[in-house]
């Protein structure tokens, strides 16, 4: 069974931190660089026409569907980004729109982990993960993981880098790499 980290982070088109997490839990720092990403689901609405506000998920294409101004670009904006292409689009409709961008749920941060682990999969991970924390959430290592020698892969552009990662070493504090969307830990 995966288990997913529950979301605690809502941005509003200003990047707004909102609960989710329990009260005696530190709230992870909202990251004011977070792009929106396929998979996400955005609350849109336009102050001057509740007519107009939209549940929207983020399709594999990386658009949204609104009315009127039909399919939008809006993975790899930010939501202030996607507010303001939104606010232009719109203006040929409605005078004065004002429109809010809020993402209601984040799915598009996610990470593989394959290999010598308990549970390989594909795993949601919620503001700064490592890659310790995504061996916790694949259940650790079988009897046969070379814990030394396990590989993040990670895509930069059009070529993918091969980083090595020392289980041994991260847990004695040298090194715990921070994991980005799309990495693939690989544990030989």
């Amino acid at each position: 069974m995966r288990r997913s980290i529950p979301c605690g982070l809502m941005i509003v088109a200003a990047v707004m931190l909102a609960g989710g997490s329990r009260a005696d839990e530190p709230k992870p720092a909202p990251d004011p660089d977070y792009r929106i990403g396929v998979e996400d689901v955005l609350d849109v609405a336009v102050r001057s026409n509740p007519d107009m506000q939209r549940l929207v998920p983020v399709r594999p294409d990386g658009k949204i569907s609104m009315p009127l101004v039909n399919d939008v670009k809006a993975a790899g904006l930010t939501p202030m980004e996607l507010r303001e292409v939104l606010n232009e689009k719109f203006a040929a409709y409605i005078q004065h729109p004002d429109v809010s961008v809020v993402v209601r749920e984040i799915h598009s941060l996610k990470v593989s982990v394959l290999g010598n682990v308990r549970m390989p999969g594909r795993y949601e991970i919620r503001g700064t993960s490592t890659v310790l924390d995504a061996l916790a959430l694949a259940q650790g290592f079988t009897d046969f993981a070379a814990r030394r020698k396990i590989a993040v892969l990670r895509r930069d552009g059009s070529k993918q880098l091969r980083l090595p990662f020392d289980y041994d070493a991260a847990v004695k504090g040298d090194q715990n790499m921070l994991l980005k969307a799309g990495d693939i830990i690989v544990v030989p």
